[in-house]
């Protein structure tokens, strides 16, 4: 197997953590969980968020020991078995490539209200072929176009929640300060029940879903351990900040029920502070944090394809790299999905190739995310029994008290998706994908074992 080259300064791999956490799930999805939980979404913005910095702590806690390109499906491999290896990462290497298909129409869908002479299907093309082009240049010219990337969401982030904060403080020319009135009226805090919020979590964890890519790139960082460990420590306040402080902002300075939260929440706080040609200045900002996510889903399927490959876990080829440590076969095999939905796109209308996107990859992040938990209670254990916990530097807090929380509540929320009516259908079809990744990877691991017991016997 070729060895990956080792290119993505600390520095990049800082800045794609940050970037990670930001993208148009926020700036867009998160209309949707506002309009259906109202104020009290900050609720499951806080609740989505503890789990997901304890699972961030938990996967820091292994990437730290041990850094890996396969990140935590190499760590399922080792603690859990190669069946759990071949489940967790093909699921996430198809859930990335769902993500490229459905950056790639949603961009094209913005770049179509930005210039409408342009097709839906050649925008598309157009942005796929482009950053599929710079992860086969070098892991370096993907750590540099991702880093400014970041960089722009970051700042344009930043610079939205210095304005509501001095709109909220009624600093803001014009605008009185709102006050509570939009988190106490309209129906109260929790116009729709504990339920809308418990359903609106769904949505705000699948908004999350990317963090965990910096212990993907340790693998290619110049100092792993060192760029694992700062990124990770930092997750806790980038959630605060990006999505709590701008998801408050807009809670506060809209009333939940408005018909402009759906549409674009963000661009609605900005176009009732009066600031002129907000529409297209968010448009832009969506479409760096599409093409930002295209970008990264690339090169984090193409990884894992890559990592897979050299455990047997996945075919030969997406385990050699060129002479540049690009896995050329792995980083094809991931964008395929974005030149698919562009074949899609062309013959088929663009909501319906968008909704079959979203189903197919229905709840993935969560079984990810259960699957990483797992993985660290039976490594921690294992660790424990070995007499090596002492050594471990960067631990999971209260374990295993806090990693069984994790455990419980994650289940919470699979079995709110089977209960819920609207996200019934895409918790089915993941459970069903998982299934089947399952059998296939139990099937792997028996080949391997198969495979293994006749070289003993050969030799």
């Amino acid at each position: 197997m070729s060895e990956l080259n080792h290119a993505l300064s600390t520095r990049q791999l800082s800045m794609i953590a940050i970037g990670g956490v930001i993208g148009a799930g926020l700036f867009v999805g998160s209309g949707k969980a506002i309009k259906t939980a109202g104020p009290g979404v900050l609720i499951a913005y806080v609740v989505a968020g503890a789990v997901v910095v304890l699972v961030m702590r938990m996967l820091a806690e292994l990437a730290v020991a041990s850094p890996d390109t396969g990140s935590f499906a190499t760590y399922a491999t080792r603690e859990l078995g190669s069946w759990a290896g071949v489940t967790i990462g093909w699921l996430y290497a198809y859930q990335w490539c769902v993500i490229i298909g459905f950056e790639a129409i949603t961009g094209a869908a913005i770049t179509v209200k930005l210039v409408p002479a342009l097709p839906s299907w050649l925008a598309a093309l157009l942005f796929t072929s482009v950053l599929t082009a710079v992860n086969l240049v070098s892991v370096r010219s993907f750590g540099r176009f991702e880093f400014w990337f970041a960089m722009i969401k970051v700042c344009a982030i930043a610079a939205f929640i210095a304005i509501g904060a001095t709109a909220i403080l009624g600093l803001f020319p014009d605008h009185p300060a709102p006050g509570l009135d939009n988190l106490t009226g309209q129906g109260g805090f929790l116009p729709n029940g504990w339920g809308a919020v418990l359903t609106a979590m769904t949505v705000v964890f699948l908004s999350f879903f990317g963090t965990e890519m910096v212990t993907v790139a340790a693998g290619e960082a110049q100092h792993p351990e060192d760029a694992v460990r700062r990124s990770m420590r930092s997750v806790v306040w980038r959630i605060l900040v990006f999505y709590l402080g701008s998801i408050l902002v807009v809670v506060t300075l809209l009333p939940w029920n408005s018909a402009e939260v759906t549409a674009s929440p963000y661009a609605a706080v900005l176009s009732g502070l009066g600031f002129p040609a907000v529409g297209v200045v968010m448009d832009l900002i969506v479409l760096t944090a599409v093409l930002s996510c295209l970008n990264s889903g690339v090169y984090a399927s193409s990884r894992m394809l890559y990592s897979m490959a050299g455990r047997r876990e996945a075919p030969p080829v997406f385990g050699r790299t060129n002479r540049r440590g690009v896995p050329v076969g792995a980083v094809l095999a991931s964008s395929s999905m974005g030149f698919a939905t562009v074949v899609a796109n062309y013959f088929l209308p663009t909501e319906t190739v968008f909704n079959f996107l979203i189903d197919s990859s229905g709840a993935v992040a969560l079984i990810v995310y259960l699957w990483i938990t797992a993985t660290q209670i039976r490594g921690r254990l294992r660790v424990r029994r070995e007499g090596g916990e002492a050594a471990l530097s960067l631990r999971m807090w209260a374990f295993p008290a806090l990693s069984l929380l994790v455990v419980v509540v994650l289940a919470a929320v699979v079995v709110a998706m089977l209960v819920n009516s609207s996200s019934r259908t895409s918790m089915l079809l993941t459970l069903l994908v998982t299934a089947f990744a399952v059998v296939a990877g139990v099937v792997q691991q028996a080949r391997l074992k198969a495979a293994a017991a006749a070289a003993a016997a050969g030799g």
